[in-house]
């Protein structure tokens, strides 16, 4: 299973329900890698999509714990459990966790790839990921050139979790 963030400086995501960034070459880097996957995601993230609607092309899989909740196109897991048990239908490759932050909390020991998006600045945030460069089982394999959008500057990186032998 992998998963895809956006993080500033300080591994901020987001603040008010929204994204920090809004960096086109990132939101193609993302709709690239997750085209034809599944995507988890909590209903804040859903909710924060235009009208609320899945993605295009994608499976789109929702940890919710609200059973009044319903939502067309949209597979509803009320617990890590079920969420677990419904993914094991799918190869985990084409699994990915698009957020929010508990979301990402939640499902990260599951996953063993994350791509990361490193903004080099900060915005005031709200909503964070977990910083894989605190994390010891976590190393980053491979990073971009810097880019730069609007000033704002960022790369590509991508980290796999390191099985203990």
């Amino acid at each position: 299973m992998k998963t895809i963030v956006c993080v500033d400086r300080e591994w901020g995501i987001g603040s008010a329900n929204d994204l920090l960034y809004h960096i086109p070459e990132d939101m193609k880097f993302f709709r690239e890698h997750t085209l034809g996957k599944v995507v988890v995601m909590g209903l804040a993230t859903l909710k924060s999509f235009p009208n609320a609607a899945p993605l295009k092309n994608r499976i789109n899989v929702l940890l919710c714990d609200d059973p009044s909740f319903e939502s067309e196109g949209v597979i509803m897991c009320g617990s890590i459990e079920s969420l677990l048990e419904t993914l094991k239908s799918y190869d985990t490759d084409d699994v990915f966790v698009i957020g929010g932050a508990s979301v990402y909390a939640q499902m990260l020991p599951y996953c063993d790839t994350a791509y990361v998006t490193k903004v080099d600045s900060e915005k005031p945030a709200d909503k964070y990921f977990p910083n894989l460069d605190e994390m010891p089982d976590w190393e980053c394999v491979d990073e971009s050139e810097e880019r730069e959008y609007e000033g704002v500057k960022f790369k590509f990186t991508e980290y796999k979790k390191q099985i203990n032998q």
